[in-house]
């Protein structure tokens, strides 16, 4: 399970369960704050990935990136957008696209977004369209992180079942729903989903 910190009271949860979680995805804080968080994560041995439009003061432009890059150095990003997700790639950072899917022609957003982009995994949203995970698998390969309205752990499994490779929550109640992470050696460029193992440098399925 991915835990995706909205709010800051939960990062002491978060790291109470560090056992059960393959990373963090925060979604909160500012520039004055936001490398606190980070290291606090990565000494914790967990992987921790910036939504650049939900963090405070940070710009994303190709200065702010390098200083992200840099200074705050998370494992990755998160960002909704294109050109953002191609600029942090050139800065070495693991990316992840976030993508709503609200009607087919999400789908075809998706293909085309891809093409310019290229990340290194795709973020679907919400997770509660399980079929649609299987759609996209269809014209791309690249791991498929899903998340938003999930309630229960079922919900969960039912993405899981239909390709998911992992899960992002914000609900800490489902955190610890999960059995314990595959390990994620420090320094290793790896997030341990569920039973998996992904190299997000390489894109290889570790068994």
């Amino acid at each position: 399970m991915i835990a995706s910190i909205k709010d800051p009271r939960h990062i002491e949860k978060a790291l109470s369960l560090r056992c059960q979680l393959s990373g963090i995805f925060l979604l909160t804080g500012h520039i004055g704050v936001v490398k606190g968080y980070v290291d606090l994560f990565k000494d914790h041995k967990l992987p921790v990935f910036l939504h650049l439009e939900k963090i405070g003061g940070l710009s994303t432009d190709n200065y702010g990136l390098e200083y992200l890059a840099k200074v705050i150095k998370p494992t990755g990003i998160i960002s909704t957008k294109t050109n953002v997700v191609k600029n942090a790639k050139k800065m070495d950072l693991i990316t992840i696209q976030r993508f709503f899917l609200v009607d087919t022609e999400g789908l075809d957003n998706i293909v085309k977004s891809l093409c310019q982009s290229e990340p290194d995994i795709i973020e679907v949203m919400p997770a509660r369209i399980p079929d649609m995970i299987g759609k996209v698998k269809a014209f791309s390969p690249l791991p498929i992180i899903t998340g938003g309205l999930l309630y229960e752990r079922s919900q969960a499994d039912l993405c899981l079942e239909h390709g998911a490779t992992a899960i992002s929550t914000s609900r800490p109640e489902l955190w610890g729903s999960a059995g314990p992470a595959a390990p994620n050696p420090a320094g290793d460029r790896r997030i341990a989903f569920y039973e998996n193992s992904y190299n997000l440098s390489t894109g290889i399925t570790l068994n």
